[in-house]
């Protein structure tokens, strides 16, 4: 059984044949590069300046960043250290005497109201972030397809490389045989 691929009088038929399919592939592949790839970059607002943000936005930002400072836990270590120090000092007389439910009651508050600020801070922050990360995705995908338009292009410059070569080999074998004696 002869193979089709290697005989002879088939060779510059499915030479051209593997030209033209790999034209037709490169002519998909670029087709499929010209289509669109979504990038949505922040608008310039939003890179320059940061995003719009509204006002309770912007506040439960400031509480999160306060609150979560060293200097914030400093500040109210030693404000309840005297708060304590006084109390315990003024004995009978004192205005939040031991367990000290004033402290207490100021402290709960305090955790009711900032909590919920934290979390609002940190809902906005996960958006923000979710909103790079599809943007990074997209850009990998574009950087992707681009990469794989390089291979393609490397790939069709070695099959015309190879068809010079066969070519060449072709007239070289043609003006081989005119030469030797039949």
């Amino acid at each position: 059984m002869t193979d089709t691929k290697t005989h002879p009088r088939n060779h510059g038929i499915l030479s051209e044949e593997t030209h033209q399919l790999n034209l037709l592939r490169q002519h998909r592949r670029m087709h499929r590069l010209r289509q669109p790839v979504v990038v949505r970059p922040f608008p310039l607002a939003e890179v320059a300046e940061g995003p719009v943000i509204s006002r309770g936005q912007r506040l439960a930002d400031w509480v999160a960043s306060t609150i979560g400072s060293w200097r914030f836990i400093i500040i109210q270590s030693s404000a309840i250290a005297v708060w304590i120090t006084g109390n315990v000092l003024a004995g009978e007389s004192a205005w939040d005497p031991y367990p000290f439910i004033l402290l207490n009651l100021l402290l709960s508050f305090q955790a009711a109201y900032t909590a919920p600020a934290i979390m609002m801070s940190q809902n906005r922050q996960s958006e923000l972030d979710r909103k790079h990360a599809e943007n990074d995705y997209e850009i990998n995908v574009k950087a992707e397809l681009e990469i794989e338009l390089l291979h393609d292009k490397i790939d069709i410059l070695k099959e015309q490389e190879l068809l010079n070569l066969t070519e060449a080999i072709k007239v070289l074998t043609a003006k081989v045989e005119a030469l030797s004696p039949k």
